[in-house]
């Protein structure tokens, strides 16, 4: 079956079209026989609205009936209609086909060579002569990052791929086999560098050369670099597509109507246009003009175009800004795996021997094996390695970021001067006064824009900090110009650094630059109005105590890059641009000291970990060693101090072996110290964080190990630590998130409130399937009736499927009883083991239980009634019960009940008299 879609503006009637004559069908939807509304019609010639075929297709889905509703002509596959309903099987006329025919050659042309790096017309690369397959999955590994991007990609790089569901960027429109509704909006997260924008260029690409997705009819393809140029201005959506596509200035709105569209729009985390999705102005007519922002809310949303396609990339920061519900896919770009790293370099060398030697080394770095993950952090590795081993330049290569940025540097110093013929080939060594002075400004840059959190800049940004735009453009490898455009909207050029890494070497350089020459005014604004002159070791001291201060880290490779640069090798290598530095082996051995030393266990235990890499920056490899022999060992029985705790985190989340078990308490550390281990939970099946003084901190990286992908964790023990409000609420944002395979969760003696318990029992209701064991005893009087409701709404959820629910010393009232006895009739299959010990239960709340245990559906196999004070009346209850339904319970427990006498238990022994009895153990102790 075919389906055509049609914009009727003259029902009724017919019309030739370039020579296609149309026969114009009645206005009647043949489904719902009102007006047609955005009208569509099979290849059997009937006409239905969309709204209505659609829900008509979702209501035979299960028959798998998806023939014409009207005349029963069968369609060969859903999958066909489904492209049907989506496509632009639209009967054209030859002038509009060649507009669309001319905008694919414009798009082709745009897309098919790339710049990695520098952007000199010379150097463009055709796109697929070096791309290699990006690893793009369904969902993200967390809700919102809010570690620096560096420590995403550590996390990352240990992500188990047989979790993941793999896409390529070409089917990013296409449903899984088990996703039912069609996907229209696609948000796709990636850190900086990972290849958002290449993934874009190849979707495009292959869509312009007619090789994928040729359903859709038009892509427009838009940055926001672009879009931020003109946020102030007043367009329609018509406008907006004539002004950035100039070839198609010819598609009319009616036409644009009848057209399947896809909206492309890269680098959401470089707007700088508000996107309010609340306080919008409700937009439905391509030719209203208003701000660029509303028109993309109302894009977004569907208001505006409403089968159009729709796909924004964005840094994971920034993707918060588009509303959950105005997704349909969420997915996220991870750059390479080992295995593409390797492809990559090998398409990129011809030389064999070259790209092997280049992949071996690369191994040979922790630090360096994962930031390949980032391409463009590939080409940066390539860049340099390729020069220092085909050249005569000799020395050891780089093993440190600091390291490998340095080189980089004055790599693209090198290739500036032989560009411009800047006299003789020169070491890489050799800095120019000139160098060094356009070096020092894109620092300032750098800098000053890594504090207010900009990654892009405009010319009088460039200006502030007295740099000419010939000078940028010159060091083109460091600082690129995005793009030069034959159009008056496009004089207003853009600037931005290669890598977010590369702004925030340039913006340590241009710090340590001042700290050396003394710059009191910079340093002041940086670390404060008491900041006085003083050592190397106490600027740096106080850099690592303004950079843990930060609430996401931004400082934190800054600072890495900073420790890094302390090393004379690197300071030799920069040539002067650092100016005259203390690099004596005392002021060295200070710095390493006050590093080992840093006390700030306030501050995240995973912004810790920082700490432990600015060591290895500084080549100082001590600790990794002790950590080695210590995981080595098997007493363990070692003293850990503080950066041992945090450089352990580091090594057991990122260790190829997931831990069966990780106990703090078995740690021989501070109270301090062993919360700094706290990140290890990433990598683990059971932990144990018993008494351990938890706060929110901590509680937002247990969150994030059980939204990982995969997430490990199948028990999770935090009992004894009292947990605020605020820490059980981030606790939840991980119980309730989908990648959750908690199986086991004691909060046992934590404290809980009705607002805690609120929390708890919607994250819980939000995943029923897991976990299937909830220890809550011993929460007194913190547990009240409201929190008890709530608790039970979480029950009753035929989904669930818990297993155990432990409520000991909860000192449960009558109404709290009848709140589980009625909930627990709701799903009487869950849960198996119900633990009620140490309440002081009352006849009535007794006999509310047995009329739960009597009901023939119930199958609760392991009963605790341990201390409860039970009377006899209450074991005649109990016995009755049992009596009436033997059949299921395993195990009961009544010891510690005082105030039992013979005659109750003469009852309970009828019960275990009984035929269908199967109770294989029953604990009586101190009954008498």
């Amino acid at each position: 079956m075919i389906l055509v879609i049609k914009k009727c503006v003259h029902r009724g009637r017919k019309r030739k079209r370039s020579g296609v004559c149309e026969e114009e069908q009645l206005s009647c939807c043949a489904l719902c026989q009102d007006v047609l509304k955005d009208p569509v019609s099979t290849s059997c010639g009937h006409w239905f609205c969309r709204q209505c075929i659609s829900s008509y297709w979702d209501q035979s889905a299960s028959s798998g009936d998806w023939s014409c509703p009207q005349c029963g002509e069968r369609s060969r596959s859903r999958a066909g209609l489904q492209t049907a309903s989506q496509s632009s099987c639209v009967q054209t006329d030859v002038g509009l086909q060649e507009v669309l025919d001319e905008h694919k050659i414009s798009l082709r042309r745009r897309c098919e060579r790339v710049t990695e790096g520098s952007d000199e017309t010379g150097s463009r690369t055709l796109l697929n002569r070096i791309y290699t397959e990006l690893y793009i999955t369904e969902g993200q590994s967390e809700e919102v990052h809010s570690q620096h991007e560096v420590r995403q990609l550590e996390t990352a790089s240990k992500m188990d791929a047989l979790h993941d569901t793999p896409i390529r960027c070409q089917d990013i429109f296409k449903a899984l086999p088990d996703q039912q509704r069609p996907i229209r909006v696609v948000l796709t997260n990636g850190v900086a560098g990972v290849g958002k924008t290449f993934s874009v260029q190849k979707f495009t690409l292959d869509w312009a050369e007619g090789l994928e997705n040729q359903h859709v009819s038009v892509v427009v393809l838009l940055s926001f670099r672009e879009l931020n140029l003109i946020r102030d201005e007043q367009y329609s959506l018509l406008e907006l597509l004539h002004v950035f596509h100039p070839t198609l200035e010819k598609v009319t709105a009616e036409k644009l109507a009848v057209s399947q569209l896809l909206f492309i729009f890269d680098g959401l985390d470089e707007s700088r246009l508000s996107l309010d999705f609340t306080n919008r102005k409700l937009l439905s007519d391509v030719t209203q003009k208003s701000s660029v922002s509303q028109l993309l809310t109302n894009l977004i949303q569907g208001n505006l175009l409403p089968s159009a396609l729709v796909w924004i990339t964005s840094r994971p920061a920034a993707a918060n800004q588009i509303p959950p519900t105005c997704v349909d896919r969420l997915t996220e770009v991870r750059g390479f795996t080992d295995a593409q790293k390797e492809e990559y370099f090998r398409r990129r060398f011809s030389d064999e021997e070259l790209s092997s030697r280049i992949i071996s080394h690369m191994k040979t770095s922790r630090s360096l094996h994962i930031m390949c993950r980032i391409p463009v952090f590939c080409w940066i590795t390539a860049t340099v390695l390729e020069h220092m081993l085909t050249t005569e330049q000799r020395g050891e290569l780089p093993k440190t970021l600091t390291d490998m940025y340095s080189h980089f540097l004055l790599v693209q110093t090198k290739r500036k001067k032989n560009k411009y013929h800047e006299g003789h080939e020169t070491s890489p060594q050799e800095l120019t006064e000139a160098d060094r002075e356009v070096l020092l400004k894109l620092g300032r840059l750098a800098f000053e824009h890594l504090e207010k959190g900009n990654i892009m800049f405009y010319q009088e940004d460039l200006e502030q900090c007295g740099l000419d735009v010939t000078e940028a453009s010159v060091y083109s490898g460091v600082c690129t110009e995005i793009f030069k455009r034959e159009c008056v909207i496009f004089q207003k050029p853009v600037y931005c650094f290669v890598h977010l890494s590369i702004q925030e070497f340039l913006a340590a350089v241009y710090m340590f630059h001042c700290f050396t020459n003394r710059k009191s005014e910079v340093l002041k604004d940086f670390l404060g109005k008491k900041y006085k002159e003083s050592s190397l070791d106490d600027f740096l001291k106080r850099a690592m105590e303004n950079s843990l201060q930060s609430k996401n880290g931004h400082l934190d490779l800054f600072v890495r890059f900073l420790h890094g640069l302390c090393l004379e090798s690197n300071q030799r290598l920069l040539g002067g641009l650092l100016g005259q530095t203390e690099n004596s082996p005392e002021t060295i051995q200070r710095v390493i000291k006050n590093l080992k030393n840093n006390k700030k266990f306030k501050s995240s235990p995973d912004r810790s970990i920082n700490i432990f890499h600015c060591l290895m920056e500084m080549n100082d490899l001590s600790v990794h060693q002790e950590i080695q022999e210590f995981l080595k060992s098997k007493k363990r029985s070692k003293d850990l101090s503080m950066i041992h705790c945090s450089a352990l985190a580091f090594m057991l989340q990122m260790s190829e072996e997931v831990l069966d078990e990780f106990d703090l308490q078995k740690y021989k550390a501070s109270k301090e110290g062993r919360l700094r281990l706290i990140p290890a939970v990433r990598n683990c099946r059971k932990a144990r964080l018993a008494d351990c003084g938890l706060s929110e901190t901590h509680c937002e990286v247990v969150a994030s190990a059980l939204k990982s992908i995969p997430s490990h964790l199948t028990e999770l023990d935090m009992s004894e630590n009292k947990l605020q409000d605020s820490a059980v609420k981030l606790l939840c944002a991980g119980l309730e998130s989908p990648n959750c395979r908690l199986e086991t969760l004691r909060l046992k003696d934590c404290g809980l409130s009705d607002i805690g318990l609120d929390y708890l029992a919607a994250a819980l209701k939000s995943n029923p399937s897991y976990p299937t064991e909830v220890d809550l005893s011993g929460t007194y009087s913190n547990l009240q009736d409201p929190g008890v409701k709530h608790l039970c709404g979480f029950l009753e959820n035929p989904r669930c499927r818990f297993e155990t629910l432990r409520l000991e010393s909860c000192d449960l009232s009558e109404i709290s009883c009848d709140y589980l006895e009625a909930v627990l009739k709701l799903n009487p299959s869950y849960p198996r083991e119900v633990e009620l010990s140490y309440h002081k239960l009352q006849d009535s709340g007794v006999k509310q239980l047995c009329v739960l245990l009597e009901n023939p559906q119930h199958q609760i196999e392991t009963l605790r009634l341990v201390g409860c004070g039970l009377s006899e009346i209450s074991c005649d209850y109990l016995a009755a019960a049992l009596k009436s339904n033997p059949s299921h319970l395993r195990e009961l427990d009544l010891s510690i009940n005082n105030k039992l006498q013979d005659p109750g238990v003469k009852h309970l022994c009828g019960f275990l008299e009984s035929p269908g009895c199967k109770l294989e153990t029953l604990r009586s102790v101190s009954m008498f």
